[in-house]
């Protein structure tokens, strides 16, 4: 939930679910509150923000490992057979003259998902530390961790399509592998960790005057 004060002294409250804005009378908390459009429970902060965070972080960054190494697909073709990860897809691409295509599958399937749990990883540390460190460009790198992360979802799209249109018996066919699988999980991870972190935590040292 997001609270705040408005220029009268009254205190407001939003909804996470339906984004409704309501009054908080002074002598209430704002978490013995429910919403009065989508029946809700009010919260405050996004409750067990740092260990939920942290969690989905250390998960992703493990399956990161797998998703890069074992194959995302299998590619049968008049009987010949051939796998691929993540990488040799983007390096086939490239050498085929697919340049746009390999920089967008190398940038959203590889790059885009490492920069995410570092980008997090660092918020996640700086506010565990109380940093005041340039709070206003934190909170915006969260912002665009949180806008451009879905776009990883790019290259599980991709393998979509493939089986969609390749799965033609014996003539062509292709197959998910493992590596499709870890993929997926290292995407639902980190877009669990950026939902679970919360931003206001990063201006709390400022407000409460740490030095």
């Amino acid at each position: 939930m997001k609270s705040s004060t408005n220029a009268l002294g009254g205190r407001h409250t939003q909804c996470s679910i339906c984004n409704l804005v309501m009054a908080v009378p002074e002598d209430v908390a704002a978490e013995q509150l429910g919403c009065s459009r989508c029946g809700a429970m009010i919260q405050r902060r996004k409750p067990n923000s740092l260990p939920r965070t942290a969690a989905f972080l250390l998960a992703a960054a493990i399956c990161y490992i797998p998703a890069n190494v074992y194959p995302i697909v299998e590619i049968t073709s008049f009987g010949y057979q051939q796998s691929d990860t993540i990488i040799s897809g983007v390096i086939y691409l490239l050498l085929h003259g697919n340049l746009a295509l390999g920089v967008i599958v190398f940038v959203a399937s590889v790059v885009v998902p490492i920069l995410k749990i570092i980008l997090l990883s660092m918020l996640l540390i700086s506010v565990q530390c109380r940093s005041q460190w340039r709070p206003r460009d934190r909170a915006r790198i969260y912002r665009i961790v949180e806008v451009v992360g879905r776009w990883s979802m790019v290259d599980v799209y991709v393998v979509t399509i493939l089986v969609a249109l390749l799965h033609l018996g014996s003539i062509a066919s292709v197959e998910v592998e493992q590596g499709a699988i870890f993929f997926s999980v290292v995407v639902v991870l980190t877009l669990l960790a950026a939902q679970s972190f919360d931003p206001r935590l990063i201006w709390d040292p400022i407000e409460d005057g740490d030095e």
